[in-house]
């Protein structure tokens, strides 16, 4: 039971809440405790304050380090790219977690830096995630969100039909996500989009517009289903 003890702990110590391990064999236990330990140690050689008690997982790129915030708690997945590049960079709150294989980019040109990525306390974002900040992404604190999460905070222009899509530029807006959204896998947000607190957004859904506190939404494009009283 050595492990498991310390198993709740450890959970105690990152999310506040006493949880029961009902299923779980002790050496199952040390071995997930190990692996803790690994991402911890990686912590080191990204030059992430020790204190902190950060989680980095193999093989995560952190680029343009200067421009990214990290509170307490903050666990980054396998493979991650992190880019911090921009007018604002990166903020990462306390007991943030990135999924696997997940990207966030504040800058994709060079010439026109972006704004920021903004997640605050007690976010939870899903595997194969992509964030993009050129015209700034802020999620508030306590949402969850699926994997495969795209957020695309500008738009290409194309009004002028004698000219390339590609040479018409940009039109960059923020997005904002409120506070304890519950966010389905699969979920597309783009540019100028605002999701108001307490919302939940059904899986596979393409948000292009915006929507009030206390809102159930889903489709393609998403549209108010009811409001959660």
């Amino acid at each position: 039971m050595l492990f498991i003890n310390i198993l709740k702990k450890l959970k105690r110590h990152r999310s506040g809440l006493n949880t029961e391990f009902n299923n779980i064999k002790n050496i199952d236990a040390f071995i997930f405790i190990y692996y803790l330990v690994i991402d911890y140690t990686r912590s080191f050689s990204q030059r992430i304050n020790p204190t902190k008690i950060n989680l980095i997982g193999k093989n995560v790129e952190l680029r343009n380090k200067r421009y990214l915030s990290m509170g307490k708690k903050v666990k980054i997945g396998n493979y991650c790219l992190i880019d911090s590049l921009g007018l604002k960079g990166i903020s990462l709150g306390n007991n943030v977690t990135i999924g696997d294989f997940s990207r966030l980019i504040v800058t994709s040109d060079i010439s026109n830096l972006g704004s920021h990525i903004i997640i605050h306390d007690n976010v939870g974002i899903g595997e194969f995630s992509r964030i993009g900040g050129s015209g700034g992404v802020t999620i508030h604190s306590d949402t969850i969100i699926g994997q495969y999460l795209s957020c695309h905070p500008e738009n290409h222009n194309f009004s002028n039909p004698n000219i390339l899509i590609r040479h018409q530029g940009t039109t960059r807006s923020e997005i904002i996500i409120g506070k304890n959204c519950w966010i389905g896998a699969k979920v597309t947000v783009t540019a100028g989009v605002t999701i108001g607190d307490n919302c939940v957004i059904a899986a596979g859904s393409v948000v292009t517009s915006s929507f009030e506190e206390n809102s159930l939404i889903g489709g393609v494009p998403a549209k108010l289903i009811r409001k959660i009283r």
